[in-house]
């Protein structure tokens, strides 16, 4: 069951990938950081910790559908609310 909404604040994410990414399986931790300015929070996901092996270093980005991240409007300064806590993870070549 998960809860809706949910509150991000700016900062490190620890987060779980539920569904296999690429060679990586799930269930594992994945370890990134939030930025909570503008109309969207952005994640960046930079390492994963499988539960069984080392850690993998990744360039990963968190992303919804069409509304993506869209914060929600009572959201404050340093915090984003957010319809959905769940989100696709996309392996990128690098950060823009």
């Amino acid at each position: 069951m998960s809860t809706r909404p949910i509150t991000l604040y700016e900062g490190p994410i620890e987060s779980i990938l539920e569904e296999e990414l690429g060679t990586l399986s799930s269930p594992a931790r994945l370890y990134g950081r939030v930025w909570t300015e503008g109309p969207q929070v952005v994640i960046r996901y930079y390492e994963a910790h499988p539960l069984e092996g080392d850690k993998v270093p990744i360039c990963a980005v968190a992303r919804l559908g069409k509304g993506q991240l869209r914060k929600r409007s009572e959201s404050k300064p340093g915090i984003a609310i957010l319809e959905s806590p769940a989100a696709m993870v996309f392996i990128v070549d690098a950060f823009r």
